[in-house]
């Protein structure tokens, strides 16, 4: 029911692909598969819950696993890493333990090696501890190294790691998170540079390379580099306001996820901005997609 999720679920079934099975957690909002969902046999259960996870996949050939935790606010620390590592690894036990065929992971273009600002990264670039590695990339990381203990363990994979992924989806949360501070008129844009990727896109690759006679290699998913100030820009026009106009400096930048998580406690919500959003948002990396 997430974002690749769903949009997985729309490239399965616009291929005429039967035997779809979906694992949804109790409560999940079903906006995104509405007009799907009788297509789909949903069988509910959470990540953690090992028993309800066996019996998902029972009797299935192929498995893509999509359910994560993006967030980089200190206070969802503990919730990454059980979803994003530990779910991971039950996924990867219930393969192990039902003869998967193949497992397909979306993985994340940051749990590769970001050592120093500027470079070029690949599938082979290697991970090190390093200040350019937030919360959520160990997590994605460490979950990735699950992945890759099943390889191990004779288990056949196949793993993606997607930039940034936009498409329609849900505002306010994930990677479409600075859509509505756009909306609203924020005036601000950082100075660094990202990669970027559409759903539609991941969703149909995924869907080849599951197909494919690949296994157990890696695939960088990105289409392009922008940088911040042309995206909210764009994002800007198309929703007819205006873009941001000042720089934000290094000042600016501690400045803004101070205040950001001062207006969040005063008013009980969770902040807009944080000090690893902040700082994401100054760097600037590159991605190689040409072995994708």
């Amino acid at each position: 029911t997430g974002f690749i999720g769903a949009h997985l679920l729309q490239q399965l079934l616009a291929e005429g692909y039967t035997n779809r099975r979906a694992y949804r957690r109790p409560g999940s909002p079903m906006d995104l598969v509405a007009d799907m969902s009788e297509r789909v046999e949903w069988r509910e259960g959470d990540i953690l819950d090992i028993f309800a996870l066996e019996e998902a996949m029972a009797d299935q050939e192929y498995v893509f696993h999509c359910a994560a935790i993006v967030s980089f606010d200190p206070a969802d620390e503990q919730q990454l890493r059980t979803v994003n590592i530990t779910g991971t690894a039950n996924v990867v036990n219930a393969a192990l333990k039902l003869d998967i065929k193949k497992l397909l992971y979306v993985s994340s273009i940051a749990a590769l090696g970001r050592t120093k600002q500027g470079i070029t990264i690949n599938e082979k670039s290697k991970w090190e501890r390093s200040p350019f590695n937030t919360r959520y990339a160990v997590s994605k990381y460490q979950g990735e190294m699950e992945v890759w203990r099943g390889h191990a363990e004779g288990l056949d994979i196949a793993v993606v790691n997607p930039s940034i992924v936009l498409g329609s989806g849900f505002w306010g949360s994930g990677p479409a998170h600075f859509f509505p501070m756009v909306d609203q008129g924020f005036p601000f844009y950082p100075v660094g540079t990202t990669g970027l990727v559409v759903v539609r896109g991941v969703a149909w690759y995924i869907v080849r390379l599951m197909e494919s006679d690949i296994k157990n290699e890696r695939f960088i998913l990105n289409a392009e580099h922008y940088p911040y100030q042309q995206l909210l820009t764009e994002v800007a026009q198309a929703l007819g306001v205006q873009p941001p106009r000042y720089k934000v400096g290094k000042i600016l930048r501690g400045l803004s996820w101070r205040l950001a998580w001062l207006q969040a406690k005063l008013m009980g919500k969770r902040p807009f901005l944080t000090r690893e959003t902040a700082r994401n948002s100054s760097w600037v990396f590159y991605y190689d997609s040409q072995k994708s």
